[in-house]
C-alpha cells in the first residue's frame, strides 16, 4: 500500500528543511575571522645636534675649541668646515665675529644648531705726534726685546734668560708710550686644545717676568697660537725648539 502524505504536511516538511538550510549557512559565515588590521608603519626618529665653542669671545688671533654632539644623524656639516663627523671637536681661529650654523640630517628629518664666536679687534690707537724718539722703532724694538724660549711640555723661564727679560724692561721702562703683544706658540706634538694652554701659560709667564722688572701690567697683552702658527715645520729638536717660544711685539 503506497502512503501518501497530506499537502499541509508536505509544505510544513519543506519549509523546515529550508529554514535548517538557511540557519545552518548563517552560522557557518558568522565563523570567518575578522580581518587582520594592519601593522602601523615604523617612524625614524628626528635627529638632535648640540654646538658650543670654548671660549665664546676671543682676542683677534686667538682659537676657539667648537665641539658638537647628535643623535640619529646620518649626515653632519658645519658652514665654513664642510662634513664632519656626527660627534667631534675641532679648533679654529676666525679672524672675525663668525656665527658657526650646524646642519644634522637623519632619517627623521633635518635639525639645525648654532653657536656664535665674538672676536675682539684692538683698535689702532690714534697718533698723537709721539716722536720716533718716544716710541721707538721695530727694529730698535727688536734689537732690545727678545724672544724667549721653552723647554719641551715646560713654560717656566729658564734662567739664562734672566739677562734677556732684564734688557726688554729696561728698554720698555724708557719707552712708556710703547705697549707690547706677547704671543705664546708650542711645536705640533699633542692636541691642539693642550696647546693652546701651554702657549697662554708661555706668554703669561713673559708677561709676569717683565712685569716683575718693573713694567706696567696694562701695556701688556697676550694671546696663544698654541701650534697652529709654526715657525719651523721639520720633525727635529732644532725646529721644535723655534716653535717653543714667548714672541714679543709691538702692539699697534
Amino acid at each position: 500500500m503506497i502512503s501518501r502524505q497530506s499537502p499541509l504536511k508536505t509544505i510544513l516538511l519543506s519549509a523546515s528543511i529550508a529554514l535548517l538550510a538557511a540557519t545552518g549557512c548563517h552560522k557557518h559565515a558568522n565563523t570567518l575571522p575578522p580581518p587582520a588590521a594592519a601593522p602601523p608603519e615604523a617612524t625614524a626618529p628626528a635627529p638632535t645636534a648640540s654646538l658650543t665653542a670654548d671660549p665664546m669671545a676671543i682676542d683677534q688671533g686667538q682659537s676657539v675649541v667648537l665641539n658638537w654632539r647628535t643623535t640619529d644623524a646620518t649626515g653632519v656639516s658645519i658652514d665654513g668646515i664642510g662634513n664632519v663627523a656626527t660627534n667631534g671637536t675641532q679648533t679654529v681661529t676666525p679672524a672675525s665675529s663668525t656665527n658657526f650654523h650646524l646642519v644634522a640630517k637623519g632619517d627623521g628629518g633635518t635639525t639645525e644648531a648654532n653657536v656664535r664666536v665674538t672676536v675682539r679687534v684692538p683698535e689702532v690707537p690714534a697718533m698723537t705726534g709721539t716722536a720716533d724718539n718716544e716710541m721707538g722703532t721695530d727694529s730698535a724694538f727688536h734689537a732690545a726685546v727678545h724672544d724667549l724660549y721653552f723647554d719641551y711640555d715646560s713654560y717656566d723661564i729658564r734662567p739664562a734668560d734672566a739677562s734677556a727679560v732684564t734688557a726688554a724692561a729696561s728698554y720698555l721702562n724708557a719707552h712708556p708710550d710703547i705697549k707690547v703683544l706677547i704671543a705664546g706658540y708650542c711645536d705640533d706634538r699633542g692636541s691642539a686644545e693642550y696647546n693652546i694652554t701651554l702657549g697662554e701659560n708661555r706668554a703669561n709667564s713673559a708677561k709676569q717676568a717683565i712685569v716683575a722688572a718693573g713694567v706696567n701690567t696694562s701695556r701688556i697683552r697676550v694671546v696663544s697660537y698654541g701650534k697652529e702658527r709654526q715657525f719651523c715645520t721639520e720633525e727635529t729638536e732644532s725646529c721644535w725648539q723655534q716653535n717653543r717660544r714667548a714672541q714679543f711685539s709691538v702692539d699697534r
